[in-house]
């Protein structure tokens, strides 16, 4: 492989995969997919007594229109049925450990930034104050999901937990077709939305930096 292909991969690297180490934190997470390894990481953490609640948030993928089930490698020990990523997802966590009792509901979601304002919603009707919480994603999901839930949560501090995929990770993506395909999709698709989903954001954020001095700017939002 060229030098001139390492430095690539080393910028997708450094702008889509994000791991922090958990820590004590009030909500952990879980952004809809049909794969199934972050709520296997989610109720991992749980298990361990990183957060006494989990959110999985999805109904199904909005170009699909309806929930598809579970991915190939995962549908054997997933036949479902299922009605949404939501309750595909809670049925992983119940069997990683995690009670009913701490998996809250959000079943409305048909994409990422989706699943993060309505997960804010159901936070806020639970009169919930997240000050720390652990995103659990795919590990190329990471920068996207995080980037997301950030907006629909300002006050939060998150921590990205990514889950354990094998050819989705920073040491073997660029390997495979398949994983080239994935990644190198994740950055065209963070170029293509941060127009469409934040483009009420970035206006503010313009007109701030326009504004009269004296005026609360982007440095202060």
């Amino acid at each position: 492989m060229t030098q001139g292909a390492w430095a690539f991969i080393r910028a997708v690297n450094e702008f889509i995969f994000i791991d922090d180490a958990p820590e004590r934190a009030d909500i952990l997470f879980v952004p809809g997919s049909r794969r199934l390894e972050h709520a296997r990481r989610a109720a991992e953490l749980y298990r361990a007594g990183y957060a006494p609640l989990v959110l999985p948030s999805g109904r199904f993928a909005k170009s699909a229109g309806r929930f598809l089930g579970p991915e190939e490698p995962f549908r054997e020990a997933y036949p479902g049925p299922f009605d949404t990523e939501w309750a595909y997802l809670r049925q992983v966590l119940r069997d990683g450990g995690v009670p009913d009792t701490a998996i809250l509901r959000e079943d409305q979601a048909t994409y990422t930034w989706d699943n993060a304002q309505r997960s804010r919603r159901v936070t806020d009707a639970a009169g919930l104050d997240i000050r720390t919480a652990i995103l659990c994603c795919n590990p190329c999901h990471a920068r996207r999901a995080l980037l997301y839930y950030q907006a629909a949560f300002p006050q939060a501090r998150f921590l990205v937990c990514p889950a354990r995929c094998p050819g989705l990770t920073p040491q073997d993506w660029f390997l495979t077709p398949k994983g080239r395909e994935t990644v190198l999709g994740e950055v065209q698709r963070l170029g293509g939305q941060i127009g469409e989903v934040f483009a009420g954001m970035l206006e503010d954020v313009t007109a701030r930096q326009d504004a009269p001095e004296g005026t609360p700017h982007a440095g202060n939002m």
